[in-house]
């Protein structure tokens, strides 16, 4: 599957939404990234530097290029199907 794009995972260890995404996340069976940005400065930066308000707006999924903002499990599910075409469907209960 060499056409699956990266995909990341901004947050926080202690944060109840990014356990919630990783669980999402790890129900796809898609290989992903935890960036907690609360431990990691550089985790910190690079999700300010996605935003233009500098913020540390998390959780936030990145799919390759597509930046997911605290999305809903259905937008969430529709990103990775249209991303990741060679996973689809996709199924996140």
């Amino acid at each position: 599957m060499n056409d699956i794009p990266v995909i990341k995972l901004y947050g926080a260890t202690g944060c109840h939404k990014t356990k919630y995404y990783q669980l999402l996340l790890e129900q796809t069976g898609l290989p992903y990234q935890l960036l907690d940005v609360e431990s990691n400065e550089d985790h910190a930066i690079a999700l300010r530097n996605l935003y233009t308000n500098g913020k540390l707006n998390f959780p936030t999924i990145t799919i390759g290029n597509k930046k997911l903002r605290n999305p809903y499990k259905e937008e969430l599910h529709k990103w990775l199907d249209k991303l990741i075409p060679s996973k689809s469907p996709i199924v996140l209960d």
